[in-house]
């Protein structure tokens, strides 16, 4: 098995803070999750996750004018420039202090970074390799407080930012001679937004208080005058008035170091230039109605003078400027509106709500939802993957039941029924039904084709389910109980109550089916592990004894092999069919759990109490994955029984335990600086969690969450993992590009002669030696040259041993190539052929087979929704050329009515072939 996996996607958290941006195009949302870049596309309703990660959480992304770059900037201020286009960091820089935000210029040569009451403004990375991409070209100080919005003129030549001291301020890009800087008043609270008109000096402030004050200047953007060098300031006259701070000495620093006096630059010839003056001519306000509402978020689109606002309580407004007319109000959520973007068309509008873990695209014109997403609102406790491995669900602590599609990776389906925490999510065999068990003291059972609750399994006395099974035939359900030490076992079909196992003296852990047979293996903090065969009285088979409490369990995919993790950090294996030990992993040194903000003791103390919480065989059955208390996932060979791989699934130093030691500029006299509760800010709660915390706290607490992995899971086609993470959903896939990994190779193996073998028409030889090199892209070239009708000539002269690896290419190539019919005549052909050999070999293939399913059966999704969708334009087309009054024969009728049936036939016919062939 190669250990090849990388990142690939992550799930069940679309939105944390920070601001959204759209795409150049509009038609993607780039979305800050965490200390990930998460990019959604609107048009092909997909999902993708960059696979990038700052320090910690990132709190402002800036997107360039093109769209092919991206600054993004965590908690602490450090920055790292990002190519959108190859998901590249091109270089790291720290701004050393908070940022709020990142704004580049329309012509996309500068950008402006509001950092504490200073607005830096940088030359903006360029096509050329550069030393130094961040290149300071201007100090702007002036506001007294921080600074919180920026916004640019249509040409480049002014910018203008807001700040949390009620002020606004105008500056000046360049050296203008009548405008260096400009600061506006008239409001009562925080700026939340500033925005110029279009092609114009006009300004719109809104305040959270919900006041928007309109200015309009005097002179517009082509009367903006460039200082002459020659010209030397002139002191200021005495009675002269400024707009507002008389006696203010503001300066702007350049980067060669001069120091330029505002007032003395402002102040130039009243023959040659005239000074840019504001005047304020409207005020509006939001709370006409009395009831007091924190405006929290607001954007406008010049094209369309449209004004967004969005507002704590979840409500959002639309106006159109400068009248401020009302288009309309809508409440999209409980929670407060975080961030609001509008695309370059000005027909959506993004809303974020960090509360919840919202993320909405409304189009405001049709008055509808064109994307709606929300994660988990605590922490995710358990996930599993369907027999096709198209679709993870996920429980969670928020009682909630989610489904994803791993394709596009998003949600489509929630589950609310529960009242309490989620512990445990399984499929069944069939892949249509999801049973979850929870706190509440139920065991539900859900239905993918109508989605609802079909089916509720309860105690006859109250239990919270801790751990859930369901067998290979999906009859019986059976739930083990924390507070009482039962294992209930249900039927599926009835809902009726088939017996109670008693015999644990400990909370039930984990419970888990056997592959192959009707034996369910169940694990206890009492030391033992118990195999129930349910074929014969529900009687105990075999008892394991167990060095320590029991806290996972897991049968090898075959069926023949057990492995348990206890709580020592030890992970044992047994033969079921002996009860004897096979082998055992001391997993505890490659935890390496970090030390907590608020621990007394080392990170090498704490160790000796963490364990693996979560086991799982790969598909081969070669290998295990084991999680716990860290932030590492590991990889264990069974055989060898050593480890292979450690994967780290973050590195967000927001989360707590994510360093080994404390940092020592943290500690003062009287302890640590995280023990010292200095409330979060904006009403958020406090900073340090309630004692034994760690499942989230719905209180209005805010504090660091501890970073652990609650629940893992392998794709049954083999080609990706998925962890439950403090993060979110994070998945693994297997990316064959970043290893060489040849078969049977030889002098004679080259490309050169794989192309020879080409040129001479000897596809089979060129099919193996193809495969013996093991490139990615000559095997696909190799495939697509052979002829359509050679396909089972081909197929029929292969060796066996190639037969199963050509198997496993054309899967992947399925998913994601066009050639839609070629490939799948060769799987035809492959299965037809090859057919009781594979058979023979069918434990081992299985992944292989399942992969093949799950292309297949996204592309029939596809296919018959692309069919249904034209015969409803075809008969819509028929229907109005009735109505228009155009005759038409009974012959034609019944023509056009074959070809629809002949063109459904053919675009699904294959397809279906294949599907009933797997």
């Amino acid at each position: 098995m190669k250990f090849a996996y990388r990142f690939s996607n992550l799930l069940g958290a679309v939105y944390r803070q920070g601001n959204l941006s759209f795409s150049k195009d509009g038609n993607a949302v780039i979305s800050p999750v965490g200390n990930r870049i998460s990019v959604f596309d609107l048009k092909n309703n997909t999902s993708e996750t960059l696979p990038i990660s700052t320090v910690k959480n990132i709190t402002c992304v800036g997107l360039s004018p093109d769209g092919n770059i991206a600054i993004v900037v965590d908690e602490d201020g450090a920055a790292v420039l990002v190519s959108l286009i190859t998901r590249a960091i091109l270089h790291h820089f720290h701004f050393h202090k908070p940022v709020s935000s990142v704004r580049f210029s329309p012509d996309g040569r500068k950008f402006v970074v509001t950092k504490e009451n200073v607005a830096l403004m940088y030359h903006a990375p360029g096509k050329q390799r550069e030393f130094n991409a961040f290149v300071l070209d201007k100090s702007y100080y002036g506001p007294y407080d921080e600074t919180t919005c920026i916004d640019w003129t249509d040409d480049s030549k002014c910018f203008v930012v807001g700040s949390k001291d009620m002020s606004t301020w105008v500056f000046g890009a360049e050296r203008w001679a009548n405008l260096i800087y400009y600061s506006l008043g008239g409001h009562k609270d925080v700026i939340v937004g500033c925005f110029f008109e279009k092609d114009s000096l006009d300004l719109y402030t809104v305040s959270q208080d919900g006041t928007l004050c309109v200015w309009e200047s005097d002179t517009e953007l082509d009367g903006l005058v460039l200082t002459k060098k020659q010209d030397k300031p002139k002191p200021p006259k005495e009675g002269e008035e400024e707009e507002d701070e008389e006696e203010e000495e503001d300066r702007v620093e350049g980067q060669e170091g001069e120091v330029i006096r505002g007032k003395a630059e402002a102040q130039k010839d009243k023959g040659e230039t005239k000074n840019v003056r504001f005047r304020q001519m409207s005020k509006h306000f939001f709370n006409k109605e009395g009831d007091f509402n924190n405006l929290t978020a607001a954007t406008y689109h010049k094209q369309t003078h449209i004004l967004v606002t969005g507002f704590a309580s979840g409500i959002f407004h639309l106006h159109e400027l400068p009248e401020f007319n009302l288009i309309h109000s809508l409440s999209i959520s409980d929670q407060r509106i975080a961030s609001v973007s509008i695309n370059s068309s000005g027909d959506w509008i993004g809303f974020g709500c960090s509360g919840m873990g919202q993320l909405l695209v409304w189009e405001w014109q049709s008055e509808s939802y064109v994307f709606k997403q929300q994660g988990h609102f605590n922490n995710m406790s358990s996930l599993a993957y369907s027999p096709d491995g198209q679709y993870i669900a996920t429980g969670g602590d928020d009682g909630k039941v989610k489904v994803w599609n791993t394709n596009s990776g998003l949600c489509f389906v929630t589950f609310t029924e529960h009242t309490s925490s989620i512990t445990k999510v399984t499929f069944t065999s069939s892949g249509f039904v999801i049973v979850s068990a929870s706190l509440d003291g139920t065991v539900r059972a859900f239905d993918l084709h109508r989605y609802r609750n079909f089916r509720t399994f309860t105690s006859p006395r109250p239990a919270q389910f801790s751990s859930l099974a369901v067998d290979v035939s999906g009859e019986l359900v059976s739930a083990g109980a924390q507070d009482s030490f039962e294992i209930f076992l249900w039927s599926m079909q009835t809902g009726r109550l088939l017996e109670v196992l008693g015999g644990h003296e400990g909370p039930v852990s984990c419970l888990c089916f056997s592959p192959v047979h009707s034996i369910l293996a169940s694990v206890s903090w009492d030391r033992t592990v118990r195999l129930w065969d349910m074929l014969d009285s529900w009687q105990v088979k075999e008892t394991l004894p167990l060095t320590s409490d029991g806290l996972a369990v897991t049968y090898r995919p075959d069926g023949q092999e057990l492995a348990v993790a206890t709580l020592n950090g030890e992970v044992s294996f047994w033969n079921p069919q002996t009860a004897t030990q096979t082998g055992s992993v001391s997993g505890r040194h490659d935890l390496e759990t970090g030390r907590k903000e608020t621990d007394k003791i080392t990170a090498k103390q704490s160790a000796k109490g963490k364990s693996f919480t979560s086991l799982c065989y790969s598909a081969d059955g070669e290998s295990v994955l084991a999680g716990g208390q860290s932030k590492f996932v590991c990889i264990y060979n069974v055989k060898e029984q050593m480890l292979m791989k450690k994967f780290e699934i973050s590195c967000n130093l927001s989360f707590d335990a994510m360093e080994e030691f404390l940092d020592r500029r943290k500690m003062t006299e009287f302890g640590s600086l995280a023990l010292v509760d200095e409330g979060a800010g904006d009403g958020e709660g406090v900073n340090i969690s309630l004692p034994g915390v760690r499942k989230g706290d719905m209180s209005s607490r805010h504090f660091k969450p501890e970073i652990r992995v609650s629940s893992l899971r392998f794709s049954p086609t083999g080609r990706s993992w998925a962890a439950t993470t403090t993060e979110g959903l994070l998945v693994y896939s297997l990316d064959g590009s970043l290893v060489f990994d040849p078969y049977d190779l030889d002098m004679d193996v080259t490309p050169a002669s794989i192309r020879k073998q080409l040129r001479l028409q000897e596809w089979a030889p060129a099919i193996v030696l193809a495969f013996r090199l093991n490139e990615k892209a000559l095997k696909q070239e190799v495939l697509e040259k052979v002829p359509h009708e050679q396909i089972p000539v081909v197929c029929s002269s292969l060796p066996e041993i190639y037969v199963e690896k050509l198997l496993g290419f054309v899967a992947a190539s399925l998913e994601k190539s066009g050639h839609l019919q070629f490939y799948m005549t060769w799987a035809q052909s492959l299965l037809m052929l090859h057919g009781q050999k594979l058979k023979n070999r069918s434990g081992a293939i299985l992944p292989t087979l399942q992969a093949l399913q799950k292309s297949i059966q996204r592309h029939f999704d596809n296919l018959s929704k692309l069919c249904d969708f034209n015969m409803y334009n075809i008969r819509y087309a028929v229907a109005l050329s009735k109505q228009r009054g155009v005759k038409r024969t009974a012959e034609e009728e019944e023509e056009e009515e074959e070809d629809e049936e002949m063109s459904e036939k053919m675009s699904v016919a294959s397809i279906e072939e294949a599907e009933l062939m797997l």
